[in-house]
């Protein structure tokens, strides 16, 4: 659901194949809050406009690694060169790694809107699973997961917590079951700038694949641009990413990628040593901020 003229995903119904061998792990911001930018005046959070060869996405969550270096993620068809209907990771082209991308404020329909800063896509599960030579039908379908590393000189700008809602508190590693509560932030520039329908919050409808997949139902579904928009339960706890939009059975319901999976995956073979997902700075609330 990147928007790059407008086009819509597909919700692909197969499953994702286990993955394996990984240990999920996330990192406090307790002791190193210092580190962030104050959430009140940081410009690059979860929920930014992501820019990638003129298609835009919205980040997910703010990851790190062993070395202190600081990632946003996205979904991986964000840089991906097929059409909106290519789900399929292991056979459509993306942008190598080292495709420079840009953190953006305000874009729409009728602005380009204000660049905050830059980054580097370091990691794709699509182009990983390229390389690997992956084959599973389940796997190739929903692993979708990148990230992007910023910039020195625009890590001062990085807060980790998700707008309005606050959190993540950590990494959820289990199901949803049907009825779950759960919230977003998306910043589709096809909003036209208005942030009051960037906050989200719905239900789960139901998990897919032994997990892999969870499919969720908000007032305000994600549309193209939501793309790779993190996920939080009733915890706070961070659980997928955005993947697909549905036109049938249930027009508007998301396909939501279990990121403890994806994140198992990229641990293991992105070659990112220490790679976590970062708390928030700012308490969880289901009330919003």
């Amino acid at each position: 659901m990147k928007i790059s003229g407008h086009r819509f995903l597909a919700l692909a119904t197969v499953a994702l194949a286990t993955v394996a061998g990984a240990t999920v792990t996330t990192t406090s911001t307790a002791s190193g809050a210092s580190r962030w930018a104050p959430a009140e005046s940081a410009t690059i959070t979860p929920g930014v406009q992501m820019m990638t060869k003129g298609a835009q996405c919205t980040g997910n969550f703010v990851y790190t690694d062993g070395s202190g270096r600081t990632y946003v993620g996205y979904a991986a068809h964000c840089a991906g060169k097929g059409e909106a209907t290519d789900t399929d990771g292991c056979s459509t082209a993306s942008y190598p790694l080292g495709t420079r991308v840009s953190f953006v404020s305000g874009a729409s329909l009728a602005t380009a809107g204000e660049t905050l800063g830059h980054g580097t896509l370091v990691y794709s599960s699509w182009l990983t699973m390229h390389r690997l030579g992956t084959r599973s039908t389940n796997t190739c379908a929903y692993n979708d997961l990148a990230l992007v590393r910023v910039d020195a000189a625009d890590v001062r700008k990085v807060n980790p917590s998700v707008p309005f809602w606050g959190g993540p508190t950590g990494l959820r590693t289990g199901g949803l079951t049907e009825g779950d509560q759960v919230f977003s932030y998306g910043s589709s520039s096809l909003r036209a700038g208005i942030t009051a329908l960037s906050p989200k919050t719905g239900v789960s409808t139901g998990d897919a694949g032994g997990g892999w997949s969870h499919n969720v139902y908000t007032a305000t579904p994600g549309i193209p641009g939501d793309s790779g928009s993190g996920f939080l339960d009733a915890d706070g706890k961070a659980f997928g990413v955005v993947s697909t939009i549905a036109i049938a059975p249930v027009p508007g319901e998301n396909g939501i990628g279990d990121l403890a999976k994806e994140l198992a995956f990229a641990q293991a073979h992105s070659g990112i040593g220490g790679l976590r997902l970062v708390k928030g700075t700012e308490p969880f609330s289901g009330l919003g901020g």
